[in-house]
């Protein structure tokens, strides 16, 4: 039996219904009972004064890679579950690139079920489109997400076919699910490691440009347009991406949109003494692409920030530049990397950060949670917004380390995080992330 937990005194912020002040809020049976002042504590409760803290519905994260199957040595649901909860997330969504591709029921079960025996964060499986990332046949939507799936994605690679991309979105539609799309043309980014410009050049590094990004989302958006389908466009980088989904939404598309911390805060100067910390796909790109991204995200064009959490083996981002993978861990620095470099600079208000971190991504995916209304599930974050730390790779409760932001000075983190009605990351009682 879970006992309830009432949290006293904390500036509650709730985007879902424009909810920013002072009051109490009162967990019971996993679900929020009460939010309001002077809320009595019922018996046998666990009451935390959080008085200069703030209350918030856990972040959720529509981009995750977990590595199982297949690569446990680089993250498992467990440790992927633990980082996030110690980074304020409910709840994150797995992409489907694991060996094998979690491209069939069983597979999307076998996510499900670890994530129920890890207990932390909520685990949901997103299944590929096509079987075995191949780009050739789609895989059995209807079975997978029967399964658990909560959308469809070949992500760490496009789906190059446009046939395809149509018949899946017609296939998705049915089902009530988006396909979540990385868009590259690999016919213009092939071989290249960074961003296509005068830092590449200087570098002597082969580069991707920006077009190769948006010709595939002026492709998934014409053909959102054509299904009626929803599409997904994983982590922007680009400023023509962004002129070209402000369009489609104007057009009533049905299409949404992700960008990663990191594209929101580094540009492509990051990669100077070839760093491979900052190698990653899309790449960084430069600092008016930044600009767009911000504003972006702040009116709405791109719907949330997600992390791309990706982890690698130490050894592996080792090597050189160019055969370094691409790819950095971000569930346990995402929070405070964007309330560092957006909130504390006066760009975004905490509130509206929460809004893209939390509320709009459970609306995206249509996933529980994003809601501090009574009657909602339980899973709630508890930030300490003057909390400053310094990014230490090594205390990460993730398995890997690649990080752009180590020695980082931040403002901001998570103290508390609950799962339908449970603590799964408490900072107060073990001093640890």
């Amino acid at each position: 039996m879970i006992p309830p937990i009432l949290l006293q005194g904390g500036r509650v912020i709730d985007p879902s219904r424009d909810l920013d002040g002072a009051a109490d809020v009162l967990i019971q049976d996993g679900k929020i009972a009460s939010v309001g002042r002077g809320l009595a504590a019922p018996d046998g409760a666990i009451v935390r004064n959080v008085k200069g803290k703030v209350v918030t519905p856990g972040l959720v994260d529509l981009h995750v890679h977990l590595r199982e199957p297949g690569n446990e040595d680089e993250e498992t649901v467990a440790s992927g579950a633990r980082a996030a909860a110690a980074g304020g997330f409910t709840a994150i969504c797995a992409m489907p690139n694991t060996d094998p591709v979690t491209d069939n029921q069983a597979a999307v079960g076998f996510i499900v079920r670890q994530s129920g025996r890890a207990g932390l964060a909520r685990v949901h499986p997103i299944g590929a489109v096509s079987i075995g990332q191949k780009g050739e046949r789609l895989a059995e939507f209807g079975e997978m997400v029967s399964a658990g799936a909560v959308a469809v994605s070949d992500d760490g690679k496009p789906v190059v076919s446009s046939h395809l991309m149509r018949t899946a979105l017609e296939y998705a539609r049915t089902f009530n699910i988006p396909v979540a799309d990385h868009c590259e043309d690999p016919t213009l980014a092939g071989g290249g490691v960074m961003h296509e410009g005068l830092v590449a050049t200087r570098l002597g590094l082969k580069g991707i440009p920006a077009a190769a990004e948006e010709i595939i989302v002026a492709r998934d958006v014409l053909l959102a347009e054509l299904t009626g389908g929803h599409v997904h466009l994983c982590h922007m980088s680009a400023r023509g991406s962004v002129a070209i989904i402000r369009e489609a939404k104007e057009r009533g598309i049905r299409v949404t949109a992700e960008v990663t911390p990191h594209h929101l805060t580094l540009t492509d100067y990051a990669c100077e003494e070839y760093d491979t910390h900052a190698k990653m796909n899309p790449p960084l790109r430069e600092a008016a692409d930044v600009a767009a991204l911000r504003g972006a995200l702040k009116d709405g064009v791109i719907d949330c920030i997600a992390s791309d959490h990706a982890p690698h083996a130490y050894d592996e981002k080792e090597a050189a530049f160019d055969d370094a993978p691409f790819g950095v861990v971000g569930l346990e620095t995402a929070f405070a990397v964007a309330h560092t470099e957006l909130v504390e600079s006066g760009v975004f208000t905490l509130p509206e950060l929460i809004r893209r971190m939390s509320t709009e991504p459970a609306r995206v995916f249509h996933l529980a949670g994003g809601s501090l209304a009574p009657g909602a599930v339980a899973d709630v974050a508890v930030f300490d917004p003057a909390a400053k730390w310094s990014v230490d790779p090594t205390t990460f409760h993730s398995k890997s380390h690649n990080t752009p932001f180590a020695g980082r000075a931040l403002t901001g983190r998570a103290v508390l995080t609950i799962v339908a009605g449970a603590i799964v990351h408490d900072l107060d009682s073990t001093g640890t992330r």
